[in-house]
C-alpha cells in the first residue's frame, strides 16, 4: 500500500516525515506533495485529484491535510469532499463505515502547532529549558480549543529564551515531531487522523 499526502506547508511535510513512520507499517510507502498554503492547495487540488485518477493504482491512498485556521470547520470538509467526489474519487465520509475508500480529508485544528501541544512531553524534549511545569499542565486542556496555537507556542519558546527573532516553523516542527508519541497525543484532531489512517490500512 502506498500513501499519497497532499499538505499546504514544508513545516507539515517536516512534522510527517517523523510521525508517520510511527504510524504506519515499514510495509507502507508513502509521499508527500507540498503546495504555497491552503488557497494553493484548494485552487490546484481539482486539477491534482483528477490527474491522480487517470493513473492511480488500486492500492494509493489520497490524504489530503490542511489547517483549519479561521475557517468553519464543516464547510472547510465539505469543500474537500465535494472536489474528491467531483474528480470521482472515493472519500471515507461518503462510504458505508468499513467501506472502501480512496480519499481521506482531514483537518489540522486549528494548525499545526496544535497537534504539538497535544503532546507538551515532546515540546520540553525538544526545548529542555522549558520548565517541567509546561509539560504538567492538565490535560483537561483541549489543545484544540488554543487560540493562535503558533504564536503561543513561540511565546513559550521565547519566554525560555528560544527564537528571540522569532520562530522557525519548519525547523521547530522538525524538533518537535521527532519526539512525539502517537499514543500520548491529546489533541483530538490529531487522533481523528490518525483513525483515518488506521481505517485505511485495514482495507489493505
Amino acid at each position: 500500500m502506498h500513501f499519497e499526502f497532499l499538505v499546504e506547508e514544508p513545516s507539515i511535510e517536516a512534522a510527517l516525515n517523523n510521525m508517520l513512520p510511527c504510524i504506519l507499517p515499514s510495509s507502507v510507502t508513502y509521499a508527500i506533495r507540498v503546495f504555497q498554503g491552503k488557497q494553493d492547495l484548494l485552487k490546484k487540488l481539482p486539477v491534482h485529484l483528477s490527474g491522480y485518477k487517470r493513473w492511480i493504482p488500486e492500492d494509493y491512498r489520497i490524504v489530503i491535510l490542511v489547517d483549519r485556521d479561521n475557517d468553519d470547520c464543516l464547510r472547510l470538509k465539505r469543500k474537500l469532499e465535494e472536489i474528491a467526489l467531483e474528480a470521482q474519487f472515493t472519500t471515507k465520509s461518503s462510504v458505508p463505515r468499513f467501506d472502501s475508500f480512496q480519499v481521506l480529508n482531514r483537518i489540522v485544528i486549528e494548525e499545526l502547532e496544535s497537534w504539538f501541544f497535544g503532546d507538551r512531553r515532546a515540546i520540553k524534549t525538544a526545548y529542555p529549558k522549558i520548565s517541567n511545569n509546561f509539560v504538567n499542565k492538565p490535560r483537561i486542556i483541549n489543545p484544540d480549543d488554543i487560540s493562535d496555537p503558533w504564536k503561543k507556542l513561540e511565546k513559550v519558546l521565547q519566554r525560555y529564551r528560544y527564537y528571540p527573532q522569532g520562530m522557525p516553523k519548519i525547523e521547530v516542527a522538525q524538533n518537535i515531531s521527532l519526539h512525539m508519541d502517537p499514543e500520548r497525543n491529546c489533541s483530538p484532531s490529531f487522533q481523528v487522523f490518525r483513525r483515518g489512517l488506521d481505517a485505511i490500512l485495514l482495507q489493505g
